[in-house]
């Protein structure tokens, strides 16, 4: 039985993230953010501390395809991608100052981004992965490597039947069984 645990800790913690071939709003493009989505990732922002200011776009008044780190279908305006990899995981500017990692609360209110792709939290510091995670329905790429991710790995992770990659190397993290490797389909070991 202990052999079926450490094995795929193993694997989970060497699971590569593949090429995302989608499309993202560019500044010409005419499309807008749909309100909703707009105002939920305002409420993830106040979760969060951002020391470093790296949501600094992220304003009632933008539009919030044009905000750092969101990337908008050109067609629908939805959200669906969500990038908020530490830009300097050495935590280090260029001119030597320190790099604050984003902390804090991980808000449930990115079950509103019901369209979301890509999810990558890495190089932060976070505590526990929320297991509302397993609600985002429509996510193939949940990147959360060095994360400060600590604790089981929430079962309800199983639920995300479209996830492609999912990385959770370099955190404290375990599991308890792993009957819901079983419903990641799509799922792809390279």
């Amino acid at each position: 039985m202990e052999r079926l645990v450490c094995v795929p800790i193993i694997l989970v913690g060497y699971i590569t993230i593949a090429v995302l071939p989608l499309s993202f709003c560019h500044a010409k493009s005419n499309v807008v953010c749909h309100e909703r989505e707009k105002t939920a990732l305002l409420r993830f922002k106040q979760g969060l501390r951002d020391p470093s200011n790296r949501l600094s776009s992220w304003s009632t008044e933008e539009d919030c395809c044009k905000w750092t780190a969101v990337g908008c279908d050109n067609v629908t305006g939805h959200v669906i991608k969500l990038d908020l990899r530490n830009p300097n995981i050495d935590n280090k500017t260029q001119d030597g100052h320190e790099f604050i990692e984003l902390a804090g609360e991980i808000s449930s209110s990115l079950l509103e981004l019901k369209r979301l792709v890509f999810l990558d939290l890495s190089y932060n510091n976070f505590t526990n992965i929320p297991h509302f995670f397993g609600s985002l329905k429509s996510l193939r790429y949940l990147i959360l490597r060095r994360s400060g991710f600590g604790g089981v790995i929430p079962y309800q992770i199983g639920n995300l039947t479209n996830l492609r990659s999912l990385d959770l190397s370099s955190n404290n993290l375990w599991v308890q069984n792993l009957w819901w490797l079983s419903h990641l389909s799509s799922f792809e070991i390279s």
